[in-house]
């Protein structure tokens, strides 16, 4: 089942590939993050990823997770999708043993923003949701010397930080990357900063006016995005 899954899915995406999809996608990779790519819509791919996980969601998790680790050797960012789409919809079986899993993924197999931020937002973010004293491995990945490991660390708190969740988290992970020089990291970490913002306006805006200084602008424009007018130009003010 599992071998003839994965074909049936690899199969579909070349079905549905055209040449104006791919290189419309690549132009949102610079040089060092490009991804191989089929050139398949986005809506696309995550249509062939649930008519697929139909076949497979009674299959068991340690089943699904190594088709899904099939689909993350191929190196496709499309493959890379369905296999988030495959371990997201496997959340109410998570157990602490898989974080395992999701940082091997993280490691070995993420070359890419779109990949990382997939996984991260998603499988992993809703995971330290369920099991909070993971949040100490994160910031472990906040000191890789790898560029994705470090926006992982970052990205993986998005939806717990739009729930209002984790700020002190936050705050320790944004000063491990503050001076990071990768815009990769940078905006990884703004973007966190942002989206807590929107539960925690008074603290974040504090924190990058504490900061900001030293913090690279790139990740202070994204972590007062949603700010007022008045506190972004308070913020931004040298």
């Amino acid at each position: 089942m599992k071998a003839q899954t994965i074909q049936g899915v690899r199969n579909a995406l070349k079905n549905s590939a055209d040449q104006k999809t791919l290189e419309t996608s690549q132009r949102f990779f610079k040089e060092g993050e490009k991804a191989y790519m089929h050139g398949v819509k986005a809506a696309e791919v995550r249509k062939i990823a649930k008519e697929f996980y139909r076949h497979i969601k009674d299959a068991p998790k340690a089943d699904v997770f190594e088709m899904c680790e099939e689909l993350w050797k191929s190196a496709y960012l499309e493959e890379a999708v369905i296999a988030c789409v495959w371990s997201e919809s496997q959340h109410k079986k998570y157990a602490p043993s898989d974080f395992n899993i999701f940082r091997h993924w993280v490691e070995n197999y993420i070359d890419n923003w779109a990949a990382c931020d997939t996984l991260c937002n998603h499988t992993i973010g809703t995971f330290i949701m369920m099991y909070p004293d993971y949040l100490q491995e994160l910031k472990k990945w906040a000191k890789s010397p790898n560029r994705w490991v470090k926006r992982a660390s970052a990205v993986s708190l998005i939806i717990p930080a739009r729930k209002g969740m984790f700020l002190e988290d936050i705050f320790e992970i944004a000063e491990i990357l503050l001076t990071d020089s990768d815009h990769m990291v940078q905006k990884g970490y703004g973007w966190m900063l942002k989206v807590a913002s929107q539960a925690h306006q008074k603290e974040v805006f504090s924190y990058v006016i504490s900061k900001k200084t030293v913090m690279p602008r790139t990740a202070l424009r994204y972590a007062i995005e949603k700010m007022p007018g008045d506190l972004r130009a308070e913020a931004m003010r040298k």
